[in-house]
């Protein structure tokens, strides 16, 4: 192992040198089965061609063009996502690098909303215990988990955090007075794969449009068809009607494996950035945008997110069936799957690695499935058999 990294990730002891499909090959030439895709990135496998294409014709092009002018590929990549989250009451967006990055820019917009409107004090942004929203000193306190709030502090105030599902602590939470935003993961991830329920999400979607609150979707891991849905949000309604969010932030699968992130704005704060506001240096990377282009295109389609569904429902159904005893539950949606099991999550990643198979772990206790989305029938079941030995 390289001992020029700092010592802030728990590496496991294999180094990879390439991949196809949702397959890695270690410096020995050893294949892995990877259903972790990068911890929901590399959404359509390794080394897909028609992304590979994108990038190095990009590439050839030009590498990168500041924020001061506009890029071709950036601005068509911009077009289609927003039309892509059209449906979801989004207008406009501002690219980035990051899921941390997003969220940042999200509480900014949530802020200068509130405080241009009501004044100064409406300012306080309510998130889920359970939550997660990356690793800047201000997203750890969004975060709501107190296993992240050590050794860094003083953390950023005006955060307050309440269980997902309870309506009642929503409804006392969301005070007009002083909360300017509601953030909120349509299916948490780091803490275990679970989705809120359909009534808490449109309590959500009711209290801050009464309160003029602005309801933001971290759809960071969620999102991008990770859970079937184009936005994982669209499988949940308001009235009857499709919910319309006053903010999205994407990343992760966003560029299928090149760093980028987004945060996209509905009618109410699609105006509140103005010139100076905020800013990234790689933003809009011409590179990335010619991947994301590709994941737009292969994703947003009606047949290919039906797929997705299956397949997740393939996996719970069979790891189910198992009557497994040391399975205690399984949930999730699309190819987002938790597993509860009865023992301590790390070791079985451990053993997994041995054998061939790359998982995740959300949690001390549950296994975490983010297979890429091109993952075949065949490898499910491949990977399904030595996850069952496993156990």
């Amino acid at each position: 192992m390289n001992d020029f990294f700092m010592h802030n990730f728990h590496r496991l002891p294999v180094v990879f040198t390439g991949g196809d499909g949702a397959w890695l090959f270690d410096t020995a030439g050893k294949k892995y089965l990877d259903l972790s895709a990068g911890i929901a990135v590399n959404c359509l496998g390794h080394a897909y061609p028609p992304l590979v294409k994108a990038i190095a014709e990009q590439a050839a092009k030009c590498n990168h063009v500041c924020n001061y002018y506009q890029c071709d590929t950036a601005a068509l990549f911009a077009e289609k996502l927003v039309a892509a989250c059209a449906g979801s009451g989004m207008k406009n967006l501002f690219l980035g690098n990051s899921g941390a990055e997003a969220n940042e820019a999200a509480c900014k917009i949530a802020r200068k909303y509130s405080l241009k409107k009501y004044g100064p004090g409406r300012h306080t942004i309510v998130t889920l215990r359970g939550s997660f929203h990356g690793r800047t000193i201000t997203m750890l306190a969004a975060t709501g988990q107190d296993s992240f709030h050590k050794d860094f502090g003083p953390f950023t105030e005006g955060f307050a955090y309440i269980p997902g599902g309870d309506i009642d602590a929503l409804e006392k939470a969301l005070d007009a007075q002083t909360v300017a935003g509601l953030l909120i993961e349509a299916v948490q991830g780091e803490s275990g794969i679970r989705p809120q329920s359909p009534e808490f999400i449109e309590a959500a979607a009711k209290l801050c449009a009464e309160r003029d609150i602005l309801l933001m979707f971290d759809e960071i891991q969620c999102g991008l068809g990770r859970t079937g849905s184009f936005l994982a949000l669209q499988q949940y309604r308001c009235g009857g009607a499709p919910i319309k969010a006053d903010v999205v932030t994407l990343a992760k699968a966003l560029a299928g494996g090149l760093p980028a992130g987004a945060v996209l704005a509905g009618e109410k704060a699609a105006d509140v950035f103005e010139v100076g506001d905020h800013n990234s240096t790689f933003g809009g990377n011409p590179v990335a945008a010619a991947a994301g282009l590709v994941v737009l295109e292969t994703v947003n389609n009606p047949a290919f997110l039906a797929e997705i569904t299956r397949k997740g429902e393939k996996i719970m159904a069979a790891i189910k069936a198992w009557n497994h005893p040391a399975v205690q539950e399984v949930r999730g949606r699309g190819l987002m799957i938790g597993i509860d099991i009865d023992r301590d999550a790390w070791p079985v990643l451990e053993t997994a690695l041995t054998r061939g198979l790359l998982i995740l772990s959300a949690g001390p206790n549950t296994l975490r499935l983010l297979p890429p989305y091109t993952i075949t029938d065949s490898e499910i079941d491949q990977g399904l058999e030595i996850l069952k030995k496993l156990l």
